[in-house]
């Protein structure tokens, strides 16, 4: 069996719960909020790995910004060249696991978004993608992450819980941490005209002190934490896990 973030259906019939409205509402904000931790300014190059439908993509290309955007699941690159075409925007998107994608030098910011690490079993393959955008930014590039950190996890977690999406999906999530806190197991059911999927996925936690210690083992210093992509301390109110790591 494939590993669940190789499974295209699974991608296709969860993006609307992952990319809604108000995701796509969010993305300048957020973007101008990544700037902001990193005082950054155009004309700069930027790499956003993964892309998805290239919502942070185009709104660093509207900016002003070199975009590159990079993402294994055809689909969502299909979707993002579609909106970047009617925008009138010139954004290069390439189809790549985050595993291999590596240019040497290339970019001066690198954003990885979303909770959007940690998926793979062997976790010198995470070794392996912070070593990927190290070698692709240029000296005193910087790669800002977002994800959901273990101590947010903590405070927060619910076994499960249901929402409904703004199409009328009704979506269930059941949720398990396993292997002493350092993974997560997820189960969702969606039910959409009388139609219902399940889908199972899972990743590797990291508390900060964890993902510090192998952004370092790769060469990024110095390396901040915040507690949202705002710049909110990381303290036990953080609602995220955001680390701007320096080249």
């Amino acid at each position: 069996m494939p590993d669940w973030f190789d499974d295209d259906i699974f991608w296709k019939e969860t993006a609307h719960k992952m990319f809604n409205a108000r995701a796509w509402e969010m993305a300048p904000q957020q973007v101008a909020d990544v700037l902001a931790r990193t005082g950054l300014e155009p004309p700069i190059r930027v790499l956003d790995l993964p892309c998805g439908p290239g919502r942070h993509s185009l709104e660093f290309a509207r900016a002003g910004y070199q975009v590159t955007g990079v993402d294994r699941t055809a689909q969502y690159l299909e979707e993002a060249r579609q909106h970047a075409e009617e925008a009138g925007l010139s954004i290069e998107f390439v189809q790549a696991d985050m595993r291999d994608f590596s240019r040497p030098e290339s970019y001066d910011l690198a954003i990885n978004l979303f909770t959007s690490f940690g998926y793979f079993e062997d976790q010198a393959d995470d070794v392996k993608v912070l070593a990927n955008f190290y070698a692709s930014l240029r000296p005193g590039g910087v790669l800002v992450m977002d994800l959901m950190g273990k101590e947010n996890l903590a405070r927060v977690f619910r076994p499960r819980d249901w929402q409904e999406e703004e199409d009328g999906t009704l979506v269930l999530e059941e949720r398990k941490v396993t292997r002493n806190w350092t993974w997560i197991e997820n189960r969702w059911i969606l039910v959409r005209d009388g139609q219902r999927r399940d889908f199972s996925l899972s990743h590797r936690l990291y508390s900060a002190a964890e993902l510090e210690h192998l952004l370092a083992l790769v060469g990024f210093d110095p390396i901040d934490f915040y507690g949202d992509l705002a710049g909110a301390l990381y303290d036990h109110e953080a609602r995220r896990l955001v680390a701007v790591a320096h080249k």
